[in-house]
């Protein structure tokens, strides 16, 4: 891009997000969320998720992108009360019972649909908070006073389609907003070792092998392989029967910076055929 098209796509950018104000760069995170009832019970990945909560300074609002709401298309949630959303079934009645009531960020929404250049963002009215957000940020913010919006995945879309759009966020990141990204590595539900469901240190060869392959990735900085991920042989097939629980992972690594440092916390293995196994960058 020649320099006085970069100067003029960066000027826009400032008139886009100079309501927003500028902060120091926030630190982005990918969180392992496993189990509903992690919304509920104590347990290590809870305090994992409440340790590293208190290593980032309060953020002006969080843009979360979570593995439970696909669309065709993109979309941000857009509303100024999100509801608290129970999509999954079978759970004890306390778990229905949990509102997060958050505030949502109409703003925020219509800032990130100008960022980005690379599809048409939809402003949506309609979805709110699916447990894949409220179900982690709770425990980063249990006084639900940090706005928050969700950013769906479009399911038609390729694995370097979603690595790419995400690179359009990051001046988002020196606005005060903490991107998260919610979902598992290793999320194969069809093969899940039910008689070992809490067991906190068990997985199957193949999601072990995938989660050690993973994080060699992802400490090295070698994204390519991690886009890749359909390329990488049977444990990484069987560690991603569908995508959309190890897409939101490929967001947050998209928008690392050259030299910030990697962390990985929760770095277990559940039930045979999941990992929490979680990242924060800063």
């Amino acid at each position: 891009m020649p320099l006085t098209a970069s100067a003029m796509k960066l000027n826009e950018l400032d008139k886009m997000t100079a309501p927003m104000g500028n902060t120091d760069k926030m630190p982005v995170l990918f969180l392992g969320h496993g189990s509903p009832m992690n919304a509920i019970e104590e347990n290590e990945f809870v305090t994992g998720f409440r340790t590293v909560g208190k290593t980032i300074t309060k953020p002006n609002a969080i843009l979360c992108i979570s593995a439970h709401w696909e669309t065709r298309g993109t979309m941000v949630t857009a509303m100024e009360k999100p509801p608290t959303i129970h999509d999954f079934g079978g759970f004890p009645k306390a778990l229905f019972d949990v509102q997060y009531p958050a505030p949502g960020s109409p703003d925020l929404a219509k800032q990130t649909k100008a960022l980005i250049k690379k599809t048409e963002v939809k402003l949506d009215d309609k979805w709110g908070l699916d447990h894949g957000a409220w179900s982690v940020i709770k425990h980063l913010y249990p006084d639900a006073d940090v706005p928050v919006i969700q950013m769906s995945l479009d399911y038609n879309q390729t694995p370097q389609y979603h690595y790419d759009l995400a690179k359009e966020l990051s001046v988002l990141r020196k606005k005060g907003v903490l991107i998260i990204g919610s979902g598992n590595m290793v999320h194969n539900l069809g093969m899940v070792a039910w008689d070992q469901l809490n067991n906190t240190n068990y997985g199957f060869d193949w999601a072990l092998e995938a989660r050690e392959k993973m994080k060699k990735y992802i400490l090295n900085g070698d994204h390519q392989q991690l886009i890749n991920f359909r390329s990488q042989g049977k444990p990484f097939d069987l560690a991603i029967p569908t995508p959309e629980h190890y897409l939101p992972l490929l967001y947050i690594l998209a928008l690392k910076d050259e030299h910030e440092t990697v962390t990985l916390f929760n770095d277990k293995a559940m039930a045979g055929s999941l990992t929490m196994t979680s990242v924060k960058i800063s």
